[in-house]
């Protein structure tokens, strides 16, 4: 699997260092807010990022969920669960996303 940094990521991270720290620390805070392990909260995050219709951060947060132990069948599953709120269209490019990712891996 791919570890990766986006281009522009890196680039903002260099103009932005401060901006960036926080928003480090903000997930950090986030994730300790509550009950879900890594691997749920990532799950979740991922169906944020495909209602986005966001191609870059389904890409970054499938890497994360596997990472954090998901497998390739809990992140379609996780996608599919949304055909009814957000449409086919929207996950099968979401799932088309995901496994750009998971077929590197």
């Amino acid at each position: 699997m791919s570890d990766r940094t986006p281009r522009h990521f890196q680039r903002m991270r260099q103009q932005y260092a401060d901006v960036m720290d926080a928003l480090q620390q903000l997930g950090a805070a986030t994730a300790q807010a509550g009950p879900l392990d890594g691997a749920q909260a990532h799950l979740v995050q991922l169906a944020a990022a495909a209602t986005q219709r966001s191609e870059g951060a389904v890409h970054s947060h499938v890497r994360r969920a596997l990472k954090a132990g998901c497998t390739p069948e809990q992140i379609s599953h996780a996608l599919i669960l949304l055909v009814p709120t957000i449409g086919y269209p929207t996950v099968a490019a979401a799932l088309s996303w995901a496994f750009d990712i998971i077929d590197e891996a």
